[in-house]
């Protein structure tokens, strides 16, 4: 089975410092049949503009994963943390029993491009956490790399979920094959570039959901620059 998500499907958010594309509700878009895939809430794309960002806000019983494509976030949080999130930075925040931080484009000129993402966690009420991995992009190429897991195998970040996200560059006419294994299932979303699925072709900020069978993946259109998220089948997610 597969649930395809169009860039142009997906909602919006534009306001005078923020445009956000929204995979699936979230905010103010409130798509009933789009509201996550198994244990994965929340994918957004969004661009923030020089000098601008979110300011304080709660959090709680949520895993946050961010990605910085472009620019760079400086983040502040109530567990005392304050860093630069760069690209090829993936940034783990645990929000557990509760914590509130900050967003911010510290550039004056440049806007700032990131994809976060959000996973219910495996329990409610964890204590609040936080990780921040870098993977050059020499590690991404023609692989799949492992960046998030719940063990932090293979030098990635801990996610306290039954889940794997994997980030590629995959160049043009490069090819990769994929298992999904009994009772699991994937989401890809694609960062930049375009990616051939089988038969089905994807560009940059298009994603899928696949639950069964085995899958060629191929760079297109330049080549690919995305996301798989490994995670349990959305029939077996308690």
């Amino acid at each position: 089975m597969l649930q395809l998500r169009r860039r142009e499907e997906q909602g919006q958010t534009r306001i005078d410092w923020l445009e956000s594309r929204h995979v699936f509700s979230f905010g103010d878009y409130y798509a009933p049949e789009h509201k996550g895939f198994s244990d994965l809430r929340v994918i957004n794309d969004d661009i923030l503009r020089p000098a601008s960002g979110f300011g304080t806000h709660p959090h709680n019983d949520m895993e946050i994963v961010t990605f910085v494509i472009s620019g760079a976030l400086e983040h502040r949080d109530s567990m005392g943390n304050g860093s630069v999130i760069r690209p090829g930075d993936i940034q783990r925040m645990s929000a557990g029993l509760g914590v509130t931080h900050s967003e911010f484009n510290p550039s004056d000129t440049e806007p700032a491009r990131i994809i976060q993402v959000w996973i219910f966690p495996e329990r409610k009420g964890l204590p609040p956490g936080y990780e921040q991995k870098h993977f050059d992009e020499t590690e991404l190429e023609n692989c799949l790399r492992l960046v998030a897991s719940r063990e932090g195998r293979d030098g990635s970040a801990v996610i306290h979920q039954d889940a794997d996200i994997y980030r590629s560059v995959l160049a043009e006419g490069s090819t990769l094959a994929h298992e999904i294994r009994e009772g699991r299932s994937l989401w890809i979303q694609i960062v930049r570039g375009g990616l051939r699925i089988n038969e089905v072709t994807l560009k940059e900020g298009d994603g899928i959901g696949i639950t069964e069978g085995r899958m060629e993946l191929s760079g297109a259109d330049g080549g690919a620059d995305f996301l798989l998220f490994d995670l349990k089948h959305p029939d077996h997610r308690k």
